[in-house]
């Protein structure tokens, strides 16, 4: 299929390359950033835009993939075309393409992107949401070409997912990152907790979180949990340690 690519950044990156290798035609690929549109055009042989205006007419997809605050006004900034339009966003309706499109979509991957990192997206989960059963047929057929797991979802549930995905990833980042910070004031280095972030993922594969989780605030250890809080300088991430002690604690008593 022709398609045109709106945006340049990290999940437009990974996209664009998966669709080229899908054998996909990438025609054009657009950024607001000339540098970001010509490197990434380079990679697939696509022709960069950096104006709305010169976007081509005759794609058979155009993947919308931008900052979520940034939708609506490129939305608004489109050119009329054929094909349908889709957007890769987890917390956004499709319904903003509604006031210009009659077919239009969602292909959202469930997957952590930094262009930095390669990816295989065979495993990735793929949700696709259209506005009837012809554009559903289209962004199934794509998608299928990505990945062996695609599920068509609703609005509804797709901001669900995409918040269950905030606390399973960014948040659980943020962490390693504050844990990064606490022992590197000891001079002691982040690689010493790798093989315990690994077991802690792998864990997971095996059994509910629940059932995987361990630790003072699991045990309700009244006492270990005060002393670490003592040991916490920065009152911010005492009080984040608190909160998610008690977190654990409640869930814990409310599935004994």
């Amino acid at each position: 299929m022709k398609i045109t690519m709106i945006g340049a950044g990290n999940v437009a990156t990974h996209m664009t390359q998966a669709l080229s290798d899908a054998g996909h035609t990438i025609l054009q690929v657009w950024s607001r950033t000339p540098a970001h549109a010509a490197a990434l055009a380079e990679r697939v042989g696509a022709a960069p835009v950096t104006r709305l205006s010169d976007i081509f007419p005759h794609a058979g997809l155009y993947l919308f993939s931008v900052k979520d605050d940034a939708l609506s006004e490129v939305i608004d900034r489109m050119p009329a075309t054929d094909g349908v339009w889709a957007h890769t966003a987890g917390s956004l309706p499709m319904e903003l393409f509604s006031v210009r499109k009659n077919h239009y979509g969602v292909l959202y991957p469930l997957q952590t992107f930094s262009r930095q990192r390669g990816l295989s997206f065979a495993g990735i989960p793929l949700f696709i949401e259209g506005s009837n059963p012809e554009t559903i047929a289209v962004l199934e057929e794509v998608a299928s070409t990505l990945s062996g797991s695609v599920y068509r979802m609703p609005d509804e549930k797709r901001k669900k997912l995409h918040l269950a995905a905030v606390f399973a990833c960014n948040f659980v980042n943020h962490l390693y990152a504050l844990s990064a910070e606490l022992i590197r004031q000891e001079d002691i280095p982040f690689e010493v907790l790798l093989p315990l972030i690994t077991e802690t993922a792998a864990k997971v594969k095996e059994m509910a979180p629940m059932e995987a989780q361990t630790g003072p605030a699991v045990r309700n250890d009244k006492t270990v949990m005060r002393q670490q809080m003592e040991w916490i300088d920065d009152l911010h991430i005492r009080e984040l340690y608190r909160l998610l002690s008690e977190s654990i604690v409640r869930l814990t008593k409310s599935n004994d």
